[in-house]
């Protein structure tokens, strides 16, 4: 009798708490054996990459790893990619976990993208690489409903319930080497978020309250933080409070209005916010502010 053959194995190219808790999910509950190589990588916009952390859980449970920056070839039979921000090639049987309930918010930082214009739900995307980003055929996705205020760490957990939700039934399909091979995308209901840079935290005060704190809440931890000027200096605006609209004859967004509990209530385009936690670039507290008249830009 012929020996079984051997189950068909996956290259993980991970980034992030996701791709950390990811993998330590398929260590912990799944079969960490299917899993041929790590492929880590570090991002320096991210207060906490989970760079050493993926790398360490590897170690520990004899698991090849290299860093992006190292040479690596792939010979397994699929590669799976968490948070990864650079294109794969050379790799036939590519599977993505995306951010997003696709074919909206291709592209990046779909998570965010979501957060700020309030989306009533979030999920990830099972869905295999093309020649062109996020616009593969379609394995699984996982939903999950929100409301707000949602701060950008607690969506990134229920995004981590989606990717344990998805990494069982994928992980299932490796062991048997039975993946589907997907739906294609809606293309006429395809949307894309762009990358962003420094000036993308950049508060617009022109907007809603509703809307920039919603901007607030979805660049706060991992990310750095909304920015603004004040007083010759960058600050990063970490936390905020909608108040109660009131009329103002010469409405100017951006400027001081009150000070509430020694923290400034600034003007936006429409609605009031109270500013509760402002820090300067070296992570030192902006509060309080040292003058009244302060005009946020």
């Amino acid at each position: 009798m012929p020996p079984a053959a051997s189950p068909a194995k996956v290259t993980l190219f991970l980034m992030t708490e996701k791709g950390y808790t990811v993998l330590r999910h398929i260590i912990e509950q799944l079969d960490a054996s299917l899993i041929d190589q790590v492929i880590g990588a570090q991002d320096p916009h991210l207060t906490h990459d989970y760079f050493e952390e993926i790398k360490n859980l590897c170690q520990a449970s004899g698991i090849p790893f290299a860093s992006r920056t190292e040479p690596y070839s792939v010979t397994s039979t699929y590669a799976l990619a968490i948070s990864w921000r650079w294109l794969i090639r050379e790799i036939d049987q590519l599977i993505v976990l995306h951010d997003s309930i696709l074919p909206r918010y291709r592209g990046f930082a779909p998570l965010v993208s979501a957060l700020i214009n309030g989306e009533n739900q979030l999920g990830v995307t099972a869905l295999w690489a093309s020649g062109e980003y996020d616009r593969g055929p379609i394995i699984q996705q996982a939903v999950r409903p929100v409301s707000y205020p949602l701060k950008i760490a607690q969506a990134i957990s229920l995004a981590i319930e989606c990717y344990k939700e998805l990494i069982n039934s994928v992980m299932s399909a490796v062991a048997s080497g039975s993946l589907p091979s997907g739906e294609p995308q809606q293309e006429e209901f395809a949307t894309y978020s762009l990358w962003r840079d420094e000036q993308d935290y950049r508060i617009n005060w022109q907007a809603d309250c509703h809307t920039i704190k919603r901007f607030i809440d979805a660049l706060g931890p991992p990310y750095q933080g909304a920015s603004a000027q004040a007083n010759g200096a960058l600050i990063r605006v970490f936390d905020a409070e909608v108040e109660p609209d009131v009329r103002i004859e010469n409405r100017t967004a951006g400027k001081v209005l009150f000070l509430k509990d020694q923290l400034p209530v600034v003007v936006c385009g429409t609605g009031l916010l109270r500013l509760t936690q402002l820090r300067h670039a070296n992570n030192e507290s902006a509060l309080p502010l040292k003058q009244f008249r302060t005009r946020f830009t």
